[in-house]
Parts: structure tokens; sequence; C-alpha cells
């Protein structure tokens, strides 16, 4: 037994360490946090100072007493979580579950997980700060706060789902994405004309090299631009001016988490998500420092490894030591940027993480390069018939420095790069090939991509390196926004050219606008979320007093805030506005008038219901019910249109008859579906019902026919395959059989399907100890021994009457009566007989129900918060 039991976050850095430690250490994971909130009662006491209530989850409970028996027979424990708030936080949880002292217990953090840093980290271990620990406490405490009083308003106020939830930075999140379509969508476009002239002159050699020159100012009209090149007409183009300066350009800063996931988007196409992923796993793998970091600072040693690489590699010339400096240093809960743990190793074996991994190295080893030389050249070109004047710019590379190895990505796709100009001189005539002016459109800001995003919440404060890719992953959970492509529409340029002949002519071009690949699009609920919110709870929706709050953790991290204080000043006021919110904020519907429909005459409505967005035709207290419609999932209830709206009440389509049936096209709940008499075929992703014909609905409905085929039989039932949730699967006699990647799947024989059936049948044979149907209650074998099965649920076996686990023989014995009283003990209530529901009221009287109950269903709430 190792005298000393270290515990990390994660097995894979456990195994890490262990191996750098030696025997005197026994590392073991405790797979991140081992406590949480209870869920009763918000898991908070609100009349003693927040204090929180945890408890350690079932699928915790196994780790954390194995944790336990192993800190009994160590000499000492050692806690090597994160060295952020969340780490520190684990850390203490350790040690209160375990029964260690946090004033005594040996803390050790590291940076990078190489053998000097865990040595010397060993070598100088601290104690648990609890300064740390209370900033993610009050986070945790102040996050549990926001979403359990907000959500269950939204569920009365909005309706649909319990999935509704709020939290305080998913919430601005989510605005930021509603804010900016709202900017697209009531962007009106405006054109204007640019002047661009080619021309030719003659290189070094003597060949003409042709290169371009931009004239004045855009011009706001066709007219004004065709009068200009009217102007032009037999004009002499003369150098007038040719300035040559020295430019350069520098690198940038190493990675933090939030320029890591901004770069890895814009260069490997990755979300935040994947991107964390990845960089966690190459950093309990050893390959680079801690991931999660607003730090752009480079250690001592990390500047001395890369010195050498630079001079070793690429030679003396191309290094330039750089050290940055963070704009928000109370922010850093780390000390370093993110950066290989060796500079000697450019690449990795493992092909999932190297192309992240060669990114980080080839940043991180620009950084310290020396900068990028050019030479500019700028020439202006005068026009003789009207005065006007041509710029022509060039940029030439002298030294190429750190752009050896690595240039930022941009956002801006379209940003126009220099060319190379000929060498030209003041007084010389180059030749004029032609000057076109054509039609350009102000585009709207373009909608945010998640590293996008994440860096606007970095800009606004909001948020911190380890809270950005969850906020990003739940608000596309919950539905609030969506990632997606956009397609592009036709839109039509004017271009006017005039050519060496004087003649000034016109066209008509078409370009493809307006597409988009991956982008944020807040769905109608998240709009609707947002609206409902911003009304009537400004402060959490304020940017500003959501980075305030942010700066109040890192008070509390530094100790110069109480955090019970800081929860205090927040959750007073914001429970006043719970409590009045609950009591007269009216029902959220985001409901928009499109018109009146002429068939009926009555209001047509976009509006949010609850299954989702949908359009509906009259009232609810009309005599006729309204008709709805649910809207397609490119439709918004912010830009559809009148018609759009009512080509929706054209389904169900009737398309024709196939085989003697009818078929049809619809929307149901699960999507778009053919009917074929009783018969229902689901649609592909991405085809229009409106524009399916009758050849299309025939080939997907053969397709589906030809699937459903059987492959074969057995005991002369027959044998179909499919494709499900679990993977691929046969199906015989209403039992489904899950294929081992052992079988062919696409070429099954019949003693395939012969082995599969027996082997399922064997297996089901042996399932069950003893059942009793009638009371839907029955012991079977499991995995990890036998169980009882009540309905749904699995439940555990108590001990036999002589005090030792039942066996196969006692079980043989056991009654019905027996198994119920170890049910009730998990289950309580589980047998009780179910009163039957009041009838439902009449519709007349519903509203003065709900009138007279109102006031007290409310004040009863609020009593119990």
């Amino acid at each position: 037994m190792a005298k000393n039991l270290l515990i990390v976050e994660s097995p894979a850095k456990a195994r890490t360490i262990e191996n750098i430690l030696g025997k005197d250490f026994e590392v073991k994971s405790c797979y991140g946090h081992i406590r949480d909130l209870e869920k009763d009662d918000m898991g908070i006491d609100l009349n003693n100072q927040y204090q929180p209530r945890y408890i350690v989850p079932g699928e915790k409970e196994k780790v954390v007493r194995e944790l336990k028996q192993l800190a009994k027979k160590a000499d000492e424990v050692w806690l090597a979580s994160d060295e952020d708030r969340e780490g520190e936080s684990i850390s203490w949880h350790l040690a209160e579950v375990l029964g260690l002292d946090p004033k005594t217990t040996k803390r050790i953090v590291f940076h990078e997980i190489t053998a000097p840093a865990i040595k010397k980290a060993v070598e100088n271990p601290r104690r648990i700060n609890m300064n740390l620990v209370n900033a993610q406490q009050a986070r945790r405490v102040l996050d549990r706060l926001v979403g359990f009083e907000l959500s269950p308003v939204l569920w009365r106020k909005i309706g649909m789902q319990r999935s509704l939830s709020a939290g305080r930075v998913q919430s601005v999140a989510v605005r930021l994405i509603v804010e900016r379509e709202r900017e697209i969508n009531q962007f009106v476009p405006e054109s204007s004309f640019k002047i661009e002239a080619l021309f030719a002159a003659e290189d070094i050699n003597g060949k003409p090299v042709a290169f371009k020159a931009d004239g004045p100012a855009k011009l706001a009209s066709q007219e004004s631009a065709e009068a200009f090149l009217n102007g032009c007409k037999d004009a002499t183009y003369t150098v007038t001016d040719v300035t040559v300066k020295p430019s350069k350009r520098t690198p940038t800063a190493p990675f933090t988490t939030s320029t890591l996931q901004q770069e890895a988007a814009r260069k490997l196409g990755y979300g935040v998500t994947k991107t964390m992923l990845l960089a966690q796993k190459l950093y309990e793998s050893g390959k680079i420092t801690y991931m999660r970091t607003d730090s752009i600072n480079l250690s001592d040693t990390a500047m001395q490894d890369i010195h050498k690489e630079v001079a070793s590699s690429y030679g003396a010339e191309y290094y330039q030591p750089r050290r940055f400096k963070n704009k928000n240093e109370s922010a850093q809960e780390a000390h370093e940027a993110i950066r290989p743990t060796y500079m000697s190793n450019h690449t990795v074996a493992d092909e999932e993480t190297r192309r992240l991994y060669e990114l980080i190295w080839k940043r991180t080893i620009a950084s310290q390069m020396s900068d990028a030389e050019f030479e500019k050249t700028i020439a202006r070109i005068n026009i003789s018939t009207n005065n006007e004047t041509l710029t022509a710019t060039g940029e030439v590379m002298k030294f190429d420095g750190f752009l050896k190895v690595y240039l930022e990505g941009k956002d801006d796709e379209d940003e126009d790069n220099e060319g190379i100009l000929p060498p030209l001189a003041v007084g010389q005539h180059p030749e004029f090939r032609e000057m076109t002016a054509v039609e350009k459109f102000t585009r709207p800001a373009p909608r945010y991509t998640e590293a996008s995003l994440v860096k606007k919440l970095e800009e606004l404060g909001i948020g911190r390196p380890s809270t950005y890719a969850p906020t990003i992953s739940t608000i596309i959970k919950r539905n609030y926004v969506e990632k997606r492509d956009k397609d592009g529409v036709k839109r039509e340029v004017r271009l006017l050219k005039l050519g060496k002949n004087n003649q000034v002519k016109k066209e008509v071009l078409v370009e493809n606008t307006g597409a988009e690949k991956n982008k944020l699009f807040p769905t109608d609920l998240g709009s609707v979320v947002t609206d409902f919110l911003k009304q009537h709870f400004k402060k959490v929706m304020d940017f500003g007093f959501t980075a305030r709050i942010e700066e109040e953790f890192d008070e509390i991290a530094e100790g110069k805030t109480r955090w019970s204080n800081m929860i205090d000043s927040f959750y007073k006021p914001f429970h006043e506005d719970i409590e009045h919110t609950l009591e007269n904020a009216e029902r959220a519907k985001g409901e928009r008038e499109l018109g009146i429909d002429p068939a009926t005459g009555k209001k047509v409505i976009a509006r949010m219901g609850r299954y989702g967005p949908m359009v509906q035709i009259g009232q609810v207290d009309d005599e006729e019910k309204p008709r709805f419609a649910k809207l397609k999932a490119t439709q918004s209830i912010e830009t559809i249109t009148m018609e759009e709206a009512m080509e929706l009440f054209a389904l169900p389509r009737i398309l024709g008859e196939y085989e003697g049936q009818e078929v049809a096209v619809n929307v149901g709940r699960f999507g778009p579906y053919i009917r074929l008499g009783e018969q229902f075929i689901s649609i592909p992703k991405g085809e229009d019902l409106f524009e399916m014909d009758m050849d299309r609905a025939i080939q997907l409905i053969a397709e589906k026919q030809q699937a459903d085929a059987p492959i074969g039989y057995y005991q002369e039932l027959p044998v179909t395959k499919g494709k499900g949730r679990f993977g691929p699967f046969i199906k015989w006699n209403d039992m489904f059989i899950n294929i081992p990647r052992a079988y062919n799947f696409d070429n099954l024989s019949q003693q395939d399907i012969n082995e599969l059936v027996e082997k399922k049948l064997e297996k089901e044979a042996n399932r069950f100890i003893k059942q009793w149907p009638e009371e839907k209650i029955s012991i079977e074998n499991g995995r990890w021994g036998p169980f009882i099965r009540f309905n749904k649920k699995m439940l555990k076996l108590g001990k036999a009457p002589d005090g030792n686990k039942y066996t196969a023989e006692t079980l043989a014995d056991i009654n019905v009566e027996e198994v119920k009283k170890m049910i009730e003990e998990q289950v309580p209530n589980a047998f009780a007989k179910k009163t039957k529901a009041a009838p439902k009221k009449k519709a007349a009287t519903k509203k003065a129900a709900a009138k007279k109950t109102a006031t007290g269903t409310k004040k009863a709430t609020t009593t119990k918060r």
C-alpha cells in the first residue's frame, strides 16, 4: 500500500501522474465534482446566510466510498484537482466528505502535467484557498437561485414544456443572439458603385503585368457612376506620385481559452465544446498546459524552451522575445497561457487531437518570433479629363518573420488582400485596359458563430473560461438557439464597363448573397423568453449588471468581499421581482397579427403554442374552432408573411392514388410524412412538402417497402431488419434483436438469422427468475445479479430472512407479498390506490374558477418560498 494518496479529477490524468511519482504515491480520480446542492427547496437555507446543503449524488457514492477506504489506509492525502475555482471547490468538497482538515490537508496545483511540474508541486504544497472556494460557491448558489426561481415563472407565464429554464449567463447570451437577428431582419441594404480601373505596366523583365487601381469615394447612384465613366473617355492616365514605405506585422499573443475557441472555429471548423474536449484530452495526457485560462503570460521555462526551438528550427534572426499583458488582470484564474509542454514536440501521434495541438504549437512559437516586414507601395494615377485620382496599392514581403509559421484567422472572409505592383515611376503612362463601376450593397452585422459569441461575451466581461462552452451547449439544448446553415438568395447587381473603345456598356449580373454556415439563430421560443425576461427582469438581462456580478466573484476570490453579503444584495430585490411578476405579469405568447383570412374574415395570428411556433386562424372563443398550422423549421413568427402563413393551411396535400390507396403528404408530431392508406412513411429532412410530386412520393414508398421486406424466416415467421437509436437490429415475432459487429448487417445469411434469434430466445428464457405479470412485477437476472423490475423501474433485492443475500434457490420460494415490501421500501405508496381525477369543469365556468383561485395560489406559492 502506497504511503500517499493523491486525488485528481480525471482517470487519464491519474495514470500520467502515477507514472511520474512512482510507488510512494497512489493516484486516484474523483471524476470531477463529488457533491452538489440538494434539489429540495433549492438546496439553500435562505434564512441562514444562504448556506448551501450539499449531497453526494447516487452516481458518485461508489467513488466516494472507495476514496474513503483508501484515505483511511494512507499516511497522507494530497488533493490535486485543477487549479481554477472549480478545482479548488472540488478539493474542499473532498476534504469535507473524506473527513480531512482543510487547514492542514496538502493541496497542490500545476499548470502542466510534466515530471518537473508535478515534482515541484509536491515539494511546494499549500492549503485549500477558501477565498477561491467561496467564489465558486457564490457562483453556484447564485445560479441556483436564479434558475430555480426564474424557471417556474417561465413555466407559468409562457407555458410549453417544463424544459424552459433561465440562467444568469445563458439568458444574456440568448439576448445577444436575438438582438443580432432582429438587427439583421430590420436591416435595409443600401447600394453604391465602386470604381476600379485595370492597367498594365512592364515588370523588370519587360513583361506586361496587370494591376488594379481604385477610384475615389463610392458613388451613390448608377447615374453618377455612369457620369464618372463617361468623364474618363479619351483620358490620359499619368502616375503623379509613388510612395514606398516600410510596414510590419506583429504576432498575436498565445492562446487563452477564448482565443483558442475562436481560432479553432475559424481554422478547424470546431465548435467550442469539441475544442474544449480535445484540449482537455491534450492536457490530461501531458501535451499542453491547463486549458481553462484567460492569461496570455508565458513562464520563464517556456520562454527558454521557445527560444531554443526557434533558433534550431528557423535561425536566430527569427527570434524576438515578447511579454504580453492582459487587459483585465483581475480576471486571471490561471497564471499561464495555453501552450505545448515541450516545444520540441511539433505534433502528436493521436489523430483526434493532432490538428488542435499543431494549432496551439504554431500560435505559441509565433508569439516569440520576429515581426514580418513589408514594403508598401502607394501609386497615385491622375485622370486627365476630370482631374480625379486613382490609387493603386501593393505590398511586398521583405522578411517573413512569424508568418513563416502562423497567420491568425479573420472573421471577415471578404477582407481584401493587397497584390504586388510592377515598378512605377512619376510621369509614367500605364496602359489603360478597362474601368468598371460595380454595384455594392451594405451588409448587416453577421450572425454569431459559437466562437464570435464567446468573443462578445468576453468583451462584455460576462462569464469566465470555464463557463463559455457549457453556456452555449445549454442554450442550444434548451431550444432557445439553433446552430444551422442558411442558403443564399439571388440578387441582381448592375455593372458598368468603360473599354478601350470609349464605350460604356451596361450589364446585369446575378450574385448569391446571405449564405451562412454554422451560425447561431434564435428560435421563436428564445425570442419570446428573451422579451419576457427583458420586460420583467431588467437587471438579470442587463449586460453591465451581469458583468459586475463577475467582478464581484473576483472580489470574493481575492478575499475582499464576503460571499453571503454579495448574494444577499442580489437576491432580495430579485425575489421581489419574482413575486411581482407571478402576481401581475400577463401570459406571454409572442403574438403577431398577420392579416385577415379572406375566406372566413377571421384574424390570422402567428404565435407560440404548446408545441412550438404556429399560425392560427380565428380565436378560441369563436363559434367555430380555430384552425392551426405548425411553422416550418426555416420560418419564424417575427418574419413570416401572410402569404407564407396561408400556404401552411394547404396541408395535407393529396397527391393521387398508388396501388389503390390515397397518397397524401402532411406534417405530424414526428415531422413530415407521406400517408399511403393507413401506412405512414417519414420524409427525409430538407425536402419541401409543397414541391413534392407523386413520382418522388412513390420512390420513398418503394424504399420503405423494400426496407420492411422480410430478409428471411424463422419458424415460418418473417424476419425484417432496420436501424434504430441503438444501432442495427432484426425484428422477429415482435422481438427486436441487436446485431453485434461480428455479423455483416448488410448481408445476413439464414444461418446468421437462426443464430441471432436462438441466442435471443435463450437469453430471454434465462432472464426471468420469477414473474407476476398481473402485478407488473418480476425478478430478473441482471448484469450484476438478480434485481426486481416493477413497471419500468429496476429495484434492489433486500436481504433474505436469514440475513444473507438471496440466491437462485432461496428466490424460488419467495412470494409476491415479500417482494412488494421491498418495493415499498424503495418506492413509497407504490401500491396505494389512486384516487379518481375530479371531472373537468365546463368551458363556460373555467375562466371564473381560474380567477377565483388565482390569488390564493399565488399567495401560497410565495409563502412556500
